[in-house]
């Protein structure tokens, strides 16, 4: 597998970056914060928390809690991972090999793409920037072979903020049920989107063959528990991803699943706190994005906490993104991040977050650096 880019870059800018509008995750909780929305089992459960082996699975009370957010999970229907990177890479291996094919959306969260290379023949089918980052669901099906065993896609997606209509996901899973393709569907930003009416029915419901990606990194903004599942009907799918994850973390860190917990069962007051804040950033950001409509192009995400905006400088997004952070300690993310190997990912993009309350001093230090004129292209006032 090619290096994970977007660590890369990470790397490379973030000890100089004063201001850091790449964020992908919603505004965090302290610990202190997070317990007082504990009840008193799971404050009872934190006092005498040990610190030992936890159930690979995930502990049951926390598998429970999950699968409460779906209509059709049970316990037994979720398995817990350290995060939803390990959840990616035990799915991939425990479904595709060596004579297999997958379709890959993009564009993505880059492990969904590399594992699956790493593995079988990936074909990429690319979200339409011209039509609002829609996907076509002919381009799906004409990629589909004989030995087609898996689908990946993600919405709400990262980078786009795109949510999929709901036809067209419907008219995927008809797809995907007419010739026994799994589907796996990233749904880490599910419950964040700008209007709940338009939110799609997680894969694990929707579909016999359905799994479904989740985790409280994002639309609850606690990446540092670094807990995440799969939701899947399958029992024999959910023993070869388990069998996979042995080698990986083997189990949750016990401290980390409960406060997963609490979170969860707290989720109406987390998630509502997280889309006022991504609620008033977006709208700043709109305003930014209408004075400077001669420099950017700005489709409005309809979930998740990150847009994908076109840079129209001649100078080009890297250097816009380069400069930026020299310059002004602004970090964004230039295209170059969300390069795939399987399908054309246009080059004058980049990726900004607007889930922390930060953002609104980042967005004063982008907006100076376009007065000042620091990126070479003049401009008036």
């Amino acid at each position: 597998m090619r290096d994970l880019a977007l660590e890369v870059y990470f790397s490379r800018w973030r000890s100089v970056a004063r201001h850091d509008l790449t964020s992908s995750d919603s505004e965090t909780l302290g610990l202190a914060e997070l317990l007082e929305m504990a009840d008193a089992e799971d404050l009872r459960r934190w006092e005498t928390v040990q610190l030992g082996y936890t159930d690979p699975r995930g502990s049951l009370w926390l598998r429970e809690t999950v699968a409460g957010g779906y209509e059709s999970a049970a316990a037994s229907s979720v398995l817990c991972f350290a995060g939803a990177q390990e959840g990616i890479y035990a799915a991939m291996h425990a479904l595709l090999g060596a004579d297999d094919h997958a379709i890959v959306v993009t564009p993505n969260y880059q492990s969904t793409e590399s594992v699956p290379l790493g593995l079988c023949t990936v074909t990429g089918v690319a979200l339409d920037p011209a039509r609002g980052w829609s996907l076509d669901i002919d381009a799906v099906a004409a990629a589909v072979r004989p030995n087609t065993r898996l689908v990946s896609i993600n919405f709400p997606n990262n980078p786009t903020g795109k949510l999929l209509e709901r036809d067209r996901f419907d008219a995927l899973i008809a797809l995907c049920r007419r010739h026994g393709i799994w589907l796996f569907s990233d749904e880490i930003y599910r419950l964040i989107e700008r209007d709940p009416s338009t939110r799609l029915p997680a894969a694990v419901d929707a579909y016999e063959r359905g799994l479904s990606l989740g985790c409280v990194s994002k639309s609850y903004g606690l990446p540092g528990l670094r807990v995440g599942w799969i939701a899947c009907r399958d029992p024999g799918v959910l023993r070869r991803m388990e069998r996979v994850k042995h080698y990986l973390s083997n189990c949750v860190a016990a401290p980390s699943e409960l406060l997963a917990r609490i979170a969860l069962k707290a989720g109406g007051a987390i998630l509502s706190r997280n889309r006022r804040i991504a609620e008033r950033n977006l709208a700043r950001l709109n305003g930014f994005f209408t004075e400077n409509d001669d420099r950017f192009d700005w489709p409005l995400p309809d979930g998740g906490v990150v847009g994908y905006p076109r840079y129209k400088g001649a100078d080009g997004v890297e250097a816009f993104c380069a400069r930026l952070v020299v310059e002004r300690g602004v970090l964004l993310l230039p295209a170059s991040i969300y390069r795939s190997d399987v399908a054309p990912t246009p080059d004058d993009h980049f990726r900004i977050g607007f889930g922390h309350r930060a953002f609104s001093a980042g967005l004063e230090a982008l907006k100076a650096g376009l007065r000042q004129e620091v990126f070479g292209t003049r401009r008036a006032g």
